[in-house]
């Protein structure tokens, strides 16, 4: 029976202290407040080792990558979206599925991929933990990453990269926890039909709640007696604090966004593709035809696969979907 327990983490003792202080912390206060957590998170890791740019990226999509939390030196880094290619960071986790590390290449993976924080300094140590989740077939599928950096050259050994990846897959198993309850609660009869669809009104919904928040921190500032300088100061620090979380958690409420027109059209192959994009500006059979240098008889093919793949009838139906993904 001892052999199915798992090994202990190999950190040191101090390393320990911190990390279990940060189970029990992440536990009670930050299941649901992610931007609470990730903010924590870069406060734990920043007790471990130094940590000048910390940022948190969740894939999107097909070649999306969103990054609702960030930190530069001690300024937040506004929200951001990017498509990734072949070469830098992101494929790099694809690829390899373990944490990267500055010292495997030197840096030519960070440098070939969107750079973060003050692009005037050069990162002289870095470490990206990817994080995972389960997926099908008891295969878990790669779904976001934690990245720490330093300005400072051999900031970060294995004890602080352990450290690192422990923390890493704490906020995974927070995160899936978190999808999970979601799935039971819709798999009540008639409970939670639609009730996880980010529609317009959910998205002002949150937004009237979250602005009203702040009017409310505007008001206790300006109530303040004159001469109170400390005070208005808390208030506006907080204010300033409230619109980063609103920043963070409208970008990972875009992860939850419909990808359907996206994974539809990534489903077509790239002659299928150009017959669907010529869809949307209204082209009949025999302009696709002369536009793509293609038979009557190919045209039909390629207009017959796509309707199947798309599962609609109709080609304007097919159209109105292709425009949604090329407007993304």
């Amino acid at each position: 029976m001892n052999s199915d327990k798992p090994a202990p983490l190999r950190v040191d003792a101090e390393t320990a202290i911190i990390l279990r202080e940060a189970y029990h912390k992440i536990q009670s206060l930050y299941r649901g407040d992610h931007y609470g957590l990730y903010d924590y998170v870069r406060a734990v890791c920043a007790k471990i080792a130094r940590v000048d740019t910390f940022y948190v990226g969740f894939l999107h999509g097909t070649n999306r990558v969103r990054f609702p939390y960030g930190y530069d030196s001690g300024t937040y880094l506004d929200p951001d979206t990017h498509n990734f290619g072949p070469n830098g960071q992101t494929a790099w986790l694809l690829k390899h599925r373990q944490t990267y590390r500055l010292a495997y290449d030197n840096g030519a993976v960070l440098r070939s991929g969107v750079q973060f924080g003050d692009l005037s300094r050069t990162s002289a140590d870095a470490v990206t933990v990817p994080i995972f989740r389960a997926g099908e077939g008891g295969t878990d599928r790669l779904f976001g990453m934690l990245s720490m950096h330093s300005y400072e050259p051999n900031s970060y050994d294995d004890n602080a990269v352990r450290a690192f990846e422990w923390l890493s897959g704490f906020v995974a198993r927070v995160l899936t926890r978190e999808g999970e309850d979601a799935e039971a609660l819709r798999r009540l009869p008639a409970g939670d039909e639609g009730q996880n669809l980010l529609t317009s009104d959910r998205v002002m919904e949150y937004l009237g709640h979250q602005i009203a928040s702040l009017r409310a921190i505007a008001v206790e500032a300006m109530a303040e007696p004159e001469g109170s300088g400390a005070a208005v100061q808390g208030h506006l620090s907080r204010l300033v604090r409230a619109t980063e979380q609103i920043q963070s958690e409208l970008m990972e409420m875009m992860l939850d966004t419909d990808q359907g027109p996206e994974r539809r059209y990534a489903s077509l192959t790239k002659a299928q593709q150009g017959v669907a994009v010529l869809l949307v500006d209204g082209f009949d059979n025999d302009q696709l035809a002369a536009e793509l240098g293609i038979s009557l008889n190919t045209v039909k093919t390629h207009l017959s696969a796509i309707l199947k793949k798309y599962g609609m009838v109709h080609r304007a139906q097919v159209a109105d979907d292709v425009r949604k993904y090329l407007a993304r």
